[in-house]
């Protein structure tokens, strides 16, 4: 079991011309918590994300991941230090095995890719077969990624972003293009997996009903700033939160 990572962040800018994407952004998340980021359509979330992953660099501010600052360091370097992600869209090798895929991963994780002079499918077996165990994925094992349902192809992604034991996970969106009993079941998954194997989750999500069922404490942006912050049962009774998502009606269901 690892030790869950803290990430702090504060004061993060980015613009592209003139728009301000993220404009004066802190938040925080704890060891071992799930928080939640939300927010309508071009509140930031996704540029936010893409700086904590290192695909984007801030204009300004800093984000440090157990104390180091992590501005300005290449997914790949992020990855390493521990901080995983998976995101919205899915990307898999579709004629190789799920198996397969998951080994190529820890191929990268531990540095092999470049220096094997046996076959990758030898490589890493037990490892790639507990990764399926604990995403409900080992039935799927031998199957190419290119039949695989959108719900499976959902957890071999947090399955691969296991690949280096993260101490904090970054999910983009985990549940999208999900039916609701798929829905239910990824996150029962997620909270587990954090439990069970000490992660910290930061993750994205349009349907409220998952974000209030399940983190423990909601970010809420819009136009670029944080509008508030608090746990679920606070932030559904904030008004103007409401007004952002629903023109002032109630939040119950997905937004």
């Amino acid at each position: 079991m690892s030790v869950a990572g803290e990430l702090t962040v504060r004061s993060i800018r980015k613009a592209f011309g003139g728009v301000k994407a993220v404009d004066d952004v802190s938040f925080f998340v704890n060891p071992g918590e799930m928080v939640a980021i939300i927010g309508p359509n071009g509140a930031g979330k996704s540029t936010c994300f893409n700086m904590l992953g290192g695909q984007i660099t801030p204009d300004a501010g800093e984000i440090r991941f157990d104390g180091h600052l992590i501005n300005g360091l290449g997914p790949s370097k992020i990855w390493r230090l521990g901080i995983g992600r998976t995101f919205q869209i899915t990307a898999t090798f579709p004629s190789m095995s799920v198996r397969e895929n998951l080994q190529m991963v820890l191929l990268s994780h531990h540095k092999k890719l470049s220096s094997s002079w046996r076959p990758a499918p030898s490589y890493f077996l037990d490892q790639a077969d507990r990764l399926l165990d604990r995403t409900g994925l080992r039935a799927q094992a031998r199957r190419p990624c290119g039949v695989l349902s959108y719900g499976d192809l959902k957890r071999l992604d947090l399955a691969m972003a296991l690949g280096n034991s993260p101490r904090l996970l970054l999910m983009d969106e985990p549940t999208a293009g999900m039916a609701p009993t798929e829905r239910i079941a990824m996150m029962k998954l997620v909270r587990n997996l954090m439990e069970s194997e000490g992660v910290s989750i930061l993750f994205t999500e349009h349907d409220m009903d998952v974000v209030f069922g399940h983190a423990d404490r909601v970010i809420v942006l819009n136009r670029g700033q944080v509008i508030a912050s608090g746990v679920p049962a606070a932030i559904r009774e904030e008004k103007h939160v409401q007004d952002v998502y629903l023109g002032g009606g109630t939040m119950y269901g997905a937004a």
